[in-house]
Formats: structure tokens, sequence, C-alpha cells
């Protein structure tokens, strides 16, 4: 007896629709799994011995961006900094400790990302971040200390400097670093939130005072850019584990 929708006695119209919805499933995923190995690879992995390098790359795409710059993407010569940490361990779940200067290092505690080296700016074009010498549109509310002028104590209770300015974060309307002076003409920027701001000083306790000196500098003492940023607030989070030795020890 003929049914409806039979093309044979055994494949029907129902079951070619299923075929193709595997075959386009299929795509989709190829597809996806190709655009998303377009940053990120070649990849260190933990394992020494191993590179992954991201199968299947796509071919080069290249987008353009505001300010009628572009970038091409997957670029496997990247170009970034050397890995500065080494294993603890032949195996690939032992942990990495880091190599040189672990302030510096970029991996554990101190980690960031390679952002774009440009200013974050406004929907005016503005840099997003300022000093208060510059956007002189704001200031500090009355009913709140205004650190301008008062010490920074370190963690080790020595004095790192003396506050010189503020910077603040236009779009969000709040400080996001202060800026010290650390004597010898030279100021670096403090994160927000690694300071507490009491009545009669800074208190830092992530680095301590001569951790100051090697703080990563700006370009422009008046901008801040988007990878100067995520250095600067690396450098103090590596503090936390780094700064001292026994902040590395187990507690027990």
């Amino acid at each position: 007896m003929q049914t409806v929708g039979n093309i044979t006695g055994y494949v029907d119209v129902a079951q070619l629709l299923l075929y193709a919805f595997w075959i386009f499933f299929a795509g989709l995923i190829y597809y996806l799994a190709r655009e998303s190995h377009r940053e990120g690879y070649p990849m260190e992995s933990s394992n020494p011995r191993a590179v992954v390098k991201g199968f299947p790359i796509p071919e080069p795409k290249t987008f353009l961006l505001e300010g009628g710059r572009s970038v091409t993407v997957p670029d496997l010569s990247r170009g970034e900094p050397a890995y500065k940490a080494a294993a603890t361990g032949g195996s690939s779940g032992d942990p990495i400790t880091p190599t040189g200067n672990p302030m510096l290092a970029g991996v554990g505690a101190g980690a960031y990302t390679l952002r774009e080296d440009v200013p974050e700016m406004t929907s005016h074009g503005t840099p997003l971040l300022q000093p208060l010498r510059i956007a002189t549109d704001y200031s500090v509310a009355p009913q709140d200390v205004d650190p301008r002028g008062l010490p920074v104590t370190a963690g080790d209770g020595k004095n790192a400097g003396t506050v010189k300015d503020i910077w603040i974060d236009a779009a969000e309307m709040m400080f996001r670093y202060l800026e010290v002076d650390i004597g010898g003409g030279k100021t670096v920027l403090l994160p927000m939130n690694f300071a507490l701001v009491r009545r009669n000083q800074i208190e830092v306790e992530s680095v301590y005072a001569h951790h100051f000196a090697e703080v990563p500098a700006l370009k422009n003492p008046n901008q801040i850019t988007k990878l100067e940023e995520e250095q600067i607030s690396a450098y103090y989070g590596a503090g936390t584990l780094y700064a001292d030795p026994q902040r590395s020890e187990p507690l027990i």
C-alpha cells in the first residue's frame, strides 16, 4: 500500500529532512569551532611537550575598527612576550612558578590580558580616564576625604610616596586611580581597589614600599591605555602573592 510522503519503500520525506538536519548541524558545529580559533592560537599547553595549534584554523579575516584601524585574525605570529614561568614537575597537572621577577612575570596572581595599547574613549571621543588636573569639571565630594597630599603607607609599614592627583572614570563617575609621587620626579598609578583611604593616609597591603619603583609606567602622563591598565593592576595583584616569599608559602 502506498503511503503519503514515501519516496521508496524504505525512504520518506521525514527521513530525508532528518538527514538534512544532521548535515546542517554538523556543518554548524564545524563553522563555530573554526571561528572560535581566530584568536588565542597557537596555545602553550601546561604540558611542556605539547603546543595546541587550534585545528581547524580559518582563513584570515580583516575587521575594520573605530578610528580607521583594522585587525586581521587569525594571526599566528602574535608577538606576545615570552612566557615567564616554569612547571614545577613533569606532568600536565603540576603548578607553575614564575621565573625572573615574579611581580612582572605576568602569570599567576599577576596575569593580565594583552588588550589594545590605546586609551579607552568616551562617546565624545575623549579619554575615558583622566586626572583631575585635566578633567576640571569633576572634584571630590565635600563629605569625602580628598586623598591628594596624603602619604601612602605600603604593606611593610613604610612610606611609599604622596598622592599627587586622582584619576576619574568619566562614564562611571568614580575614581579609578591615585597618582602617587614616589620622589625623583617619578609618579605611578595606584588602583583604587588596592588602596584604603584613611583620614590621614592611604594604606596599601598588596605591595611594599620598594615595589612602587617598578610599577609599569605610562607612555603619556595624562593618559592610560587599556594595556597599561591591565599591566598596572596585574602588578599590584601579583604583590598579593609575590611581594613577600612568605605569602606564597602554605598557611599550615
